[in-house]
C-alpha cells in the first residue's frame, strides 16, 4: 500500500515547478559543466569534474524524490473547504495564553511547511493539537522550550 502524501494544490504546483526546473534547466547545466570539466584532462585530480558529478547525483536524487512525492500526492483544494473545525489546509489564528500575542498558521503538508511564512506541517506538535478543535477551544502544546497554551480565535479556509 502506498502512503498518500497530503498537500495543498499550491504545494503540488510548487513541486511540479521544481521538478520542471531540475529536469529542463538544472540537468542540462550540470551536463554542460561535466563536459567542460572533462575537456580539462585528467579526471582523477579534476575538482571541477568531481563537483559537477556530485551536483548531478544530488539533482537526480532530488528528481527521484520529487517524482515519488508527486506520485503519492493527495492534493487537497483548500479553496473548496468550509467550516469552523480545524483540519488540513485550515488557516488558524491563535492567541498565546502567556503573552497575548496573536499568531496565524496554515496547516500544510510536510514538504511545503515553512514556519517563518506561517505554514506549519500537519505532523508538527501544534498541528496535531489543533486538529478537530474549533473557535474558542484552548490547546496545550508540548514544545522544545516548554509547554505553551493557545486559544483558537479564528479558523478560515483560504
Amino acid at each position: 500500500m502506498v502512503d498518500k502524501v497530503p498537500m495543498t494544490s499550491k504545494g503540488f504546483d510548487a513541486l511540479n515547478e521544481e521538478i520542471r526546473w531540475r529536469q529542463q534547466e538544472e540537468r542540462p547545466r550540470i551536463i554542460e559543466a561535466i563536459s567542460e570539466a572533462r575537456a580539462h584532462g585528467d579526471l582523477s585530480e579534476n575538482a571541477e569534474y568531481h563537483a559537477a558529478k556530485e551536483a548531478q547525483s544530488h539533482n537526480e536524487g532530488r528528481i527521484s524524490e520529487l517524482e515519488g512525492l508527486i506520485g503519492r500526492a493527495d492534493v487537497i483544494d483548500v479553496a473548496t473547504m468550509t467550516g469552523d473545525t480545524v483540519r488540513f489546509g485550515a488557516t488558524v489564528t491563535l492567541t498565546d495564553d502567556d503573552t497575548g500575542e496573536e499568531v496565524t498558521y496554515q496547516i500544510v503538508g510536510d514538504q511545503e511547511a515553512n514556519p517563518k511564512e506561517g505554514r506549519i506541517s500537519i505532523s508538527s506538535p501544534i498541528s496535531r493539537a489543533l486538529i478537530g478543535k474549533t473557535v474558542g477551544d484552548s490547546i496545550e502544546v508540548k514544545a522544545p522550550k516548554g509547554d505553551r497554551g493557545y486559544e483558537i480565535e479564528a479558523v478560515k479556509f483560504v
